[in-house]
């Protein structure tokens, strides 16, 4: 894997709660705004179980017995207990999903932040270049002017300064074309452990809320009217226990879920924890590259250095115009070798900081 444009763009494309720390404003009110919606309805989930039901209609216990109207109300302890339950659930929802855009943004600008932070790099290099080449001109221009080198003999500075606009006006056009918001500033690790905290916290609330249904305690209070004669009246109540039979099997069932949700988590495509080793991947690879680059640069630096140090005390038109050629080679090399070891060092710090 290499750091160009276009394998950069394939491997963002492969990529896809907690205070957080200098966040992309726009992450933050979509969290917000995903936070404000599931609080919305599990309170109104909440009232509706926690309020009593009213309840009127007409029974007849037998054939025997008259009619009655009744009126009153009912409530459950069951749904009681589900509405403070149904709260906290949303309350680790919201927590689940501020961990897991957070980690994800991390991971998916991962790779361009590196980028641009290489591309900024890079342009302090070719201006430290430009400038020395600034150097090299005068001097061959004060010469020309005495008539001690001719005029093709600076050709070569001219065209190392080709290549060092065009060469700057490629990386700025790069560092345009890159979009990198503020992320969270945790470690990739820390981030993916919050994640998969929500998320089993997430599971145990709602293993907790599902429990809740195993068992209930009904309570009902109001008024009949016996309908003829109209003359018999009285409040009643009730209370009713109920207990699903099948609750242990059922819990069993629950705790097998949650097992197999997380394993589900660490294996999903496009998951945050999967993510997470894609890019551990990426990086690795991209390192191996940047090392093998700069070993084969240092190469050429060496070879370039070895010829200058031959015609350092030689004095001739022939070998002034060999060093100018040599000096602007060697001063392309400084940018590319500057490069590749700014590359691997924030390869080896990102690596270190977030795994």
């Amino acid at each position: 894997m290499t750091w160009s444009g276009s394998k950069l763009a394939v491997a963002v494309l492969v990529m896809m709660s907690t205070p957080l720390i200098a966040q992309d404003t726009a992450l933050e009110t979509d969290q917000q705004a995903y936070c404000a919606y599931v609080s919305q309805q599990a309170e109104a989930q909440r009232d509706l179980l926690r309020t009593p039901s009213a309840v009127s209609g007409v029974t007849q216990a037998s054939a025997d017995l008259p009619a009655q109207m009744f009126w009153g109300v009912t409530s459950s302890l069951s749904d009681i207990r589900k509405s403070g339950l149904t709260v906290d659930a949303a309350r680790k929802n919201c927590d689940l999903y501020v961990a897991t855009t957070s980690s994800q943004q991390a991971i998916l600008y991962a790779l361009p932040n590196l980028e641009k932070q290489a591309l900024q790099h890079r342009l302090e290099l070719i201006r430290q270049a430009s400038d020395d080449l600034d150097g090299l001109s005068a001097t061959a221009t004060k010469m020309l002017e005495v008539q001690n080198v001719t005029r093709p003999m600076l050709f070569a500075l001219q065209t190392t300064r080709i290549k060092l606009d065009a060469d700057r006006a490629d990386t700025q056009s790069k560092l345009a074309a890159l979009y990198v918001p503020e992320v969270n500033r945790q470690p990739i690790k820390q981030l993916v452990a919050q994640k998969q905290a929500g998320e089993a916290a997430e599971q145990a609330a709602l293993e907790k809320l599902s429990r809740q249904s195993n068992w209930d305690v009904a309570l009902s209070l109001g008024i009949r009217q016996q309908i003829s004669p109209f003359d018999d009246h009285g409040a009643y109540g009730a209370v009713t226990v109920s207990y699903n039979l099948g609750s242990p099997a059922i819990d069993k069932h629950l705790d097998q879920a949650a097992r197999a949700y997380d394993d589900w988590k660490r294996v999903q495509q496009g998951d945050v924890v999967r993510n997470a080793e894609v890019l551990k991947q990426q990086l690795h690879l991209s390192l191996a590259a940047q090392e093998a680059r700069l070993k084969s640069l240092q190469g050429e630096q060496d070879r370039v250095a070895s010829n200058l140090q031959l015609i350092s005390n030689v004095d001739t038109t022939a070998a002034f115009d060999f060093r100018n050629q040599l000096t602007t080679t060697r001063l392309l090399l400084q940018i590319e070798t500057g490069d590749a070891g700014f590359r691997i060092q924030a390869l080896q710090d990102f690596l270190t900081a977030n795994y």
